[in-house]
């Protein structure tokens, strides 16, 4: 794409709570810190947000006050996505008129789709908002998988820019590569597959790994992006076991645990999710200091 939303990283970023709801304060201090850690983008209410378990009227309000916060200074997407296309479209077109700068749509989980079906479903936001979309394609948590011949028809349309590909199958991103072209821009949903998938056309991450290590994220990025793909690829090699520490319970509960040892809020997560057990959370807590993070 000529003008993508972003390139490099952008945060998959956590929404801080309290047993009494949102913990803004603690929130805008980590999107202040992201910013000042130098990420290309910020992405709210995700997966990673806990979008799945914030009530509406929460959904809507973090979108806002993430706006308010740091709109202008570095692209903001929100997560809109739903298995019900009308509440989709409802919850995108107040994002827009929050003035984000792109929305990410995650494929329909639980009832899922056809291909068929997804091409409707995605192409009604599409039709029904003005700004750029993400595709979110993550068939482990949806049972649901674009597949790539899909992601070209969806690349026709004006307002589908991108697809966060964390399906882990990178024969699935080259074959989807060869067949959009251009026309739509890539990013890794993994952060064990920056540099492979920026090798095959990608331009960036959507990562939980940038939540602690930002300006890191960066760097591995950057480096990609000046040609030094050996630098690149040793950072994406270092930071290994601590992706996998941060992958060893379901996201977000390990980055919850690490952010909060960080000073970003409660350790507090909404069922389903439950805090972290606590070897995991040692070894996690273990590899954190070992890069230097202060908790």
């Amino acid at each position: 794409m000529s003008n993508p939303i972003f390139k490099g990283v952008g945060t998959a970023i956590i929404t801080p709570m309290t047993k009494m709801g949102v913990d803004y304060e603690s929130y805008g201090k980590l999107l202040d810190w992201q910013v000042a850690e130098g990420v290309n983008a910020i992405i709210t209410v995700g997966t990673t947000g806990e979008g799945s378990t914030l009530s509406d009227k929460e959904h809507r309000e973090v979108i806002d006050f993430t706006m308010n916060r740091i709109g202008g200074k570095i692209p903001v997407i929100a997560g809109t996505g739903s298995n019900d296309t009308s509440y989709a479209v409802e919850l995108s077109r107040h994002a827009c008129a929050a003035g984000v700068d792109g929305l990410l749509t995650v494929t329909p989980y639980y009832n899922k789709a056809t291909q068929n079906g997804l091409v409707q479903s995605f192409t009604a936001i599409a039709d029904a908002v003005d700004k750029p979309i993400i595709l979110y394609n993550v068939p482990s948590r949806t049972g649901c998988n674009i597949l790539p011949a899909t992601c070209a028809k969806l690349a026709e349309h004006p307002n589908i820019v991108g697809l966060k590909a964390a399906g882990g199958d990178i024969s699935q991103i080259a074959e989807t590569k060869l067949l959009v072209g251009d026309k739509m821009d890539i990013y890794s949903g993994n952060d064990d597959q920056i540099l492979p998938i920026m090798a095959l056309g990608g331009i960036g991450v959507i990562s939980v790994l940038s939540n602690v290590l930002p300006r890191e994220t960066v760097e591995l990025c950057d480096r990609f992006f000046r040609g030094d793909i050996e630098g690149a690829r040793a950072l994406q090699l270092r930071y290994l076991p601590l992706i996998k520490a941060l992958f060893c319970e379901v996201n977000p509960i390990p980055v919850k645990a690490a952010l909060s040892a960080m000073g970003f809020g409660e350790n507090y997560l909404r069922l389903p999710l439950t805090p972290m057990e606590e070897a995991n959370k040692q070894n996690l807590y273990a590899l954190m200091r070992a890069e230097g993070i202060k908790i």
